[in-house]
């Protein structure tokens, strides 16, 4: 059972109280990259504008430009009352995170920590978390059957090797038992997500809960699996609302807490949970930068494409843009291809997003399907407007 302190703190916590996320706003500090798991779910992209998918962030963060961020958060979002790590990989096995925590603890005093993990680090770091501050702790468990976690994770790494199948499935939940234990005894609130995933663990997962129940969590969210391209499960169908409902009634009956109003948030979401402000504070935490500057020759047309064809690229993701000019008939004048090894955090994002924009040789206009709050950013500041469009090229640009 949580201390009468945790229960207390709860009253605040927008993913732990209903009630609370309607009044009160979290944080969530991207400065954990690595990941020790390979969930056949996950895709942890970077700059994705889709704002409702746990991994995805518009930068990684050091600890001391997250805490600096948070300062910042705090003068425009009075009531955030809540600091989270949970990604873009797992926070546990980035040794960035407990920098991160303990500058959040002395800098930023009472606002309540959580962390997020998928639980193989916890075990033995539970203690460390809880002498640092942190009350609330997230782990993600998808099975508690190896030959059902088999079919979850692609592979689990631990102690300098890699496993795959049953036996990497084993060794994740005996460490991510082991660390619930170690939580509860510590008198920590630990919530466990469940993603809900048709034809593999979806009927397997009341026994998840029944267990974790027995060993004290304080409540389970059970979250839709999101197909993502690039991923083992991109083809797979997402359960309906009325199956996770079903779900979710089934094992309130147990008698725990379930959660029913998560958002899949960002690994840098700000504000109350369905009104993500990330975009108010994209680079908030970097020191002052002068916006871009480009020479502006033409009023020309940046088009996002891998084929000259049609509108198929996010502006991060481009291997190349079609640059067509002004007029009736948007001449092509020439393409300019990208490098998209480049890396994508950080300081040398926001310098990988600035060199995209002066080989555009001064466009206007960028045409692409998606694009992150750091970059949508860095190209206001410049004066380019951002249009974001799919299909033809020749049918996007006669409406432009």
């Amino acid at each position: 059972m949580p201390s009468q302190d945790v229960l207390k703190a709860v009253e605040t916590h927008p993913c732990y109280n209903d009630e609370a996320h309607r009044r009160f706003a979290r944080m969530h500090l991207p400065v954990a990259p690595a990941c020790n798991i390979q969930c056949n779910y996950c895709n942890r992209k970077y700059d994705c504008s889709n704002e409702s998918r746990p991994g995805v962030t518009s930068e990684v963060l050091t600890p001391r430009q997250a805490s600096d961020k948070v300062g910042m958060v705090l003068e425009k979002v009075p009531e955030l009352k809540v600091i989270g790590i949970a990604g873009p990989g797992d926070p546990l096995a980035n040794e960035a995170t407990f920098e991160t925590i303990d500058l959040i603890a002395k800098e930023h005093p009472g606002l309540t920590l959580c962390i997020s993990t998928n639980g193989l680090a916890l075990p033995g770091n539970a203690k460390r978390l809880y002498d640092l501050g942190v009350r609330f702790v997230t782990i993600t468990m998808n099975a508690v059957d190896p030959k059902v976690g088999a079919k979850v994770y692609g592979k689990v790494g631990f102690q300098g090797k890699t496993y795959h199948g049953e036996e990497g499935a084993s060794i994740l939940l005996e460490r991510q038992l082991l660390g619930l234990d170690e939580c509860v005894a510590l008198g920590m609130a630990v919530k466990i997500n469940i993603v809900m995933i048709p034809g593999v663990n979806a009927d397997h997962i009341p026994d998840i809960v029944r267990e974790v129940k027995s060993r004290g969590a304080y409540s389970v969210n059970i979250l839709p699996l999101i197909p993502v391209e690039g991923t083992v499960f991109e083809g797979m169908e997402a359960p309906t609302p009325a199956m996770r409902k079903a779900l979710m009634d089934q094992c309130e009956g147990t008698g725990i807490n379930i959660m029913r109003h998560c958002k899949q948030c960002r690994a840098d979401a700000i504000g109350k949970l369905g009104e993500d402000r990330s975009a108010e504070f994209a680079c908030g935490s970097c020191a002052p930068v002068k916006p871009i500057t480009v020479d502006r020759l033409d009023d020309s047309i940046a088009v996002a494409s891998t084929d000259s064809v049609h509108v198929d690229s996010g502006f991060g993701n481009a291997p190349s843009f079609y640059v067509y000019g002004p007029g009736e008939h948007h001449r092509l004048l020439e393409k300019v291809d990208v490098d998209t090894s480049a890396a994508v955090t950080g300081e040398s994002h926001r310098s990988h997003i600035e060199s995209i924009l002066r080989s555009l040789k001064g466009a206007s206009t960028v045409v692409v399907t998606e694009i992150g709050p750091l970059p949508a950013k860095v190209l206001e500041d410049a004066g380019v407007k951002v249009i974001l469009a799919s299909g033809a090229i020749e049918d996007v640009l006669k409406g432009i």
